[in-house]
């Protein structure tokens, strides 16, 4: 039985190169491993929602404020356009009231989410306590 011998090694050295294909199979791997592993990056802005039960829903307070977010980007306070500095100075103000007001957040169906969130933010961070989404029925379509 003769034995063929192809390309430099014609003589039956041995091969100094290195066969890296197990190594790249490993490495890749790993790699989907490390990938795999890794939590995703979620942004959200944790709000406690009151449970939904049979019990008849809190009579309204005649003091409330509408907070607007419409899909033009504007924020609306009481139909007034203000800045989210501004909104943050009513926030302030609103909350030193008493009774403190209701404040209705009704952001438009196709506003972006980012302000809606921006907003929400500001919100928190204001510790207002009496909040409520208003105009929900307008997502029912999506």
């Amino acid at each position: 039985m003769a034995m063929q011998t192809t390309g430099s090694n014609a003589e039956g050295q041995p091969m100094m190169e290195m066969n890296t294909t197990p190594l790249i199979d490993v490495m890749l791997v790993l790699l989907i491993m490390l990938i795999v592993t890794i939590p995703p990056q979620t942004h959200a802005v944790k709000l406690d929602l009151p449970q939904n039960t049979n019990s008849p829903p809190p009579p309204v307070e005649p003091t409330k404020n509408k907070l607007v977010i419409t899909q033009a980007g504007q924020v609306l306070w009481n139909g007034t356009p203000v800045t989210l500095t501004q909104l943050r100075t009513y926030l302030d103000v609103s909350q030193q009231m008493n009774p403190v007001p209701e404040l209705h957040l009704q952001p438009e169906p196709n506003a972006r989410y980012e302000l809606v969130d921006e907003v929400m933010a500001v919100t928190k961070r204001a510790q207002v306590t009496k909040m409520g989404f208003v105009g929900n029925e307008a997502y029912s379509n999506f």
